[in-house]
């Protein structure tokens, strides 16, 4: 099953700049995602397993590099709706 997911990372202690584009850098490198970012969060979508997995993966790594943090995420299954240029 396709699944989306918004994420924002708040660090708790640290560089927030730092922490939070390595997190981002950790999710794309897994390759089995496909990420988009913009300056209010994360939008990772692929396969549920791989969405899961790659979540996971980035948290557990940012936890070891900076400590206390709180990650929102917003999970969404199925694929993006397609919006005509005229709002239909």
């Amino acid at each position: 099953m396709e699944l989306r997911a918004e994420l924002s990372l708040y660090p708790l202690a640290g560089d927030v700049d730092t922490n939070v584009l390595a997190f981002i850098e950790d999710l794309v490198s897994t390759g089995a995602v496909s990420v988009v970012t913009n300056a209010m969060s994360t939008q990772i979508r692929g396969d549920s397993q791989a969405v899961f997995t790659a979540v996971e993966t980035a948290l557990e790594a940012s936890y070891n590099r900076s400590g206390r943090q709180v990650l929102v995420a917003k999970f969404l299954p199925g694929p993006a709706p397609q919006v005509n240029p005229d709002g239909n």
